[in-house]
């Protein structure tokens, strides 16, 4: 008499009458890998947290606008339960799939972007043209580019292993597909986007074994062009000036009210905090409080405290990306997770930098906390990206 071991398709633990769609959710989250645990719970715990700072930040200017308390906050919420099962179904996709479709990811984001440059699709917001009219909705198709990004980096530079010693191997197609990507979100105004995106780039540089010298030619050709680039357009020279000039004067009711009103909420929030919900600033006087200032209603209402359980939940996201990016031996896998790091905590350090003052105000929102669905479903889906490596990784890491 021979016995059979259970297979995947049925273990002891689903049981012969687990109903089949219970037993293909739990294989989502089947890996005992220490590193995928570690960055799906930290991503889910600044998802969820970043739900009720949304609700907090947002219910007194929606209900002046709509009469309705919860109508942000449910939005945000439709998006999450998107994203959550993108971002695991993407954690199942081998990284085959991702070589496979990464020329067509970063072509639909750039197509998409164009839409939005040059027809009558483009939606303006306070002087960004970067949004996508889809008459139902809108979209963000600079988000979409990052995610192309992650994934066609990747594999260009898997390939160019053999010549990077050789910068002119890499200027084709890397300079036109991320330069131009990039150039088309400066065409909309949207600088912060831009900054972003050229961080993505040059860490996926880094990490794909560019030469330290070419890259430090790369970095300082792109200072050199963005000091150009500034100079050459009054509005960000006044934002800059109004910045180095700490928003007062004649800035204070104009650039400065948002920055200057930021700080006076982090700083009513002391150590405790006010309580959650109890925010002054929220009350319109401070813009953007559920988006790019939202980490000053946390600091508001939860005070030093809460301001610091955010940073540290990024440092273990952080954490969790080296992790990977340590114990894979793929190349592809290494580059695209160095992205997601830097695309991530990066955007995360530039907005939480903004609202303490120490850069200019740039519009980008905190990753995984501010409004923005767009913005949360391709964070979301990119660290499910990272997520299909750690997975592989083994339970012992």
């Amino acid at each position: 008499m021979t016995t059979t071991r259970p297979g995947p398709a049925s273990t002891a633990a689903d049981g012969p009458s687990a109903p089949a769609a219970f037993v293909r959710v739990r294989r989502l989250f089947e890996t005992g890998n220490s590193t995928y645990y570690l960055l799906l719970g930290t991503t889910l715990f600044l998802v969820a947290f970043g739900l009720v700072m949304v609700l907090s930040s947002s219910a007194i200017e929606n209900y002046a606008a709509t009469g309705d308390f919860f109508g942000a906050a449910a939005r945000q919420g439709l998006f999450a339960l998107l994203g959550v099962p993108l971002m695991l179904l993407a954690s199942r996709m081998p990284v085959s799939f991702w070589k496979r479709w990464a020329w067509h990811a970063v072509l639909i984001g750039v197509g998409l972007q164009v839409l939005v440059v040059f027809t009558p699709l483009g939606v303006d917001h306070q002087g960004n043209r970067n949004w996508l009219n889809l008459g139902f909705a809108t979209l963000q198709p600079s988000e979409v580019v990052k995610l192309g990004l992650v994934i066609w980096l990747a594999l260009i530079l898997t390939r160019k292993q053999d010549v990077l010693h050789d910068w002119r191997q890499l200027v084709l197609p890397i300079l036109p597909v991320a330069g131009g990507s990039i150039g088309l979100v400066l065409v909309g105004n949207d600088l912060g986007t831009a900054i972003i995106m050229l961080l993505l780039v040059i860490g996926a540089l880094f990490f794909g074994g560019m030469r330290l010298k070419h890259l430090g030619v790369t970095v300082g050709a792109i200072a050199v062009l963005g000091v150009l680039a500034t100079m050459a357009s009054d509005s960000r020279m006044r934002r800059i000036n109004a910045w180095l000039e700490g928003y007062g004067g004649d800035y204070y009711n104009d650039l400065g009210w948002q920055p200057q009103h930021g700080l006076y909420a982090l700083a009513s929030g002391g150590f405790f905090g006010v309580g959650l919900g109890n925010s002054k600033a929220k009350w319109s006087w401070l813009p953007e409080a559920d988006n790019d200032f939202i980490f000053a209603i946390i600091g508001e209402e939860l005070g030093m405290i809460g301001a610091i359980v955010v940073l540290l939940l990024f440092v273990v996201l952080t954490i969790a990306f080296v992790r990977v990016i340590r114990h894979t031996t793929d190349i592809f896998a290494r580059v695209a997770c160095a992205s997601v790091m830097v695309w991530v905590v990066g955007q995360a350090f530039v907005n939480i930098a903004v609202v303490l003052g120490l850069l200019p105000v740039l519009g980008v929102p905190l990753p995984l906390i501010s409004a923005g669905g767009s913005a949360l479903v391709t964070t979301m889906v990119a660290i499910g990206v990272v997520l299909s490596f750690a997975r592989k990784q083994g339970s012992t890491r």
